[in-house]
């Protein structure tokens, strides 16, 4: 749990002091709020799509996608955020988000290299859609986003599971080799669950086999949201979006950090995830986006 003197809670502080960061943490950490300022607000009424991360009901944490028209997305006060949309059948999400749920969000914009998290509890609104109670929310950096313009795909249908399993399967761990983004999702004290975005080269995300992903960890904002809570809670989910098809590869297992390894500059430590379950979806999203322009920032 956070106090009233840190925002963070003592898996980021722990992670935090392994890193050597905690006063860039500090720092940091002021940006980190409870309510939607303005801006923030009018980010969000742009967005076409918003990641979403939370547990099933056996406990496992999934990240999947969100999509809609402009709008879709609604900051009503500074509080609250409307979703008029809930993951479809064939999500691994859609029975957890039908009912009151701990929710952690992230919304992209690959063409500006813009991108914001907000946390908080979520329930259905009645509607088809959900009112997010925001507990937390926070504004990142641009770092590693790849530049990308979204285009409509005509003729899209609805969510649809192409497969299933407890491991990667050939074609699927050549999506993981070639990827050059993904989002994770993983879950902190009193069950909160954070999703946030990793971008590089096609390959950062490697395949160790069919039952393990790993990647390396480049600097970031020294918060280590995301690592601190895996230092308390294994449990992980990543989304990898098809950006040419609108499809989506997700993925829930275990990960653990190597706080050890120096694969090279800018890459401080890696982290290691062991897959229990995938599913592939085929019109994830009525979406497809331009080829990428690579973020500057990824080390080479």
């Amino acid at each position: 749990m956070t106090t009233a003197s840190t925002p963070y809670h003592p898996g980021e502080r722990t992670a935090q002091a392994r890193a050597g960061v905690t006063d860039r943490a500090d720092h940091a950490g002021r940006s980190i709020r409870s309510t939607i300022p303005a801006v923030a607000a009018r980010f969000l009424t742009e967005r076409r799509t918003l990641v979403v991360g939370a547990a099933d009901p056996d406990g496992r944490v999934w990240a999947t996608q969100l999509s809609g028209p402009a709008g879709f997305l609604r900051a009503t006060d500074e509080h609250t955020m409307t979703i008029a949309a809930r993951p479809a059948e064939a999500d691994p999400l859609a029975e957890a988000l039908a009912r009151p749920a701990q929710l952690g969000t992230i919304a992209l914009d690959p063409a500006g290299r813009r991108r914001m998290r907000l946390n908080g509890r979520s329930a259905p609104d009645g509607r088809g859609g959900l009112v997010v109670h925001a507990e937390e929310v926070v504004s990142n950096c641009p770092k590693y986003i790849q530049r990308r313009t979204p285009l409509d795909r005509p003729g899209a249908g609805a969510p649809r599971t192409v497969a299933e399993g407890t491991v990667l399967s050939t074609a699927q761990q050549l999506a993981v080799a070639t990827s050059d983004t993904f989002f994770i999702a993983t879950t902190g004290p009193d069950g909160r669950v954070d999703a946030s975005h990793r971008g590089g080269f096609p390959g950062f995300l490697e395949p160790v086999g069919p039952d393990t992903v790993r990647w390396p960890e480049y600097r970031g904002n020294s918060m280590f949201l995301t690592l601190g809570n895996l230092e308390l809670d294994p449990r992980a989910g990543l989304l990898l979006p098809d950006w040419e098809t609108g499809g989506a590869l997700l993925i829930t297992g275990e990960a653990r950090t190597d706080w050890s390894e120096q694969a090279g500059p800018g890459v401080e430590r890696t982290v290691e995830l062991t897959v229990t379950g995938v599913r592939e979806l085929a019109d994830a999203t009525p979406l497809t986006w331009t080829d990428p322009e690579y973020s500057p920032a990824i080390p080479r």
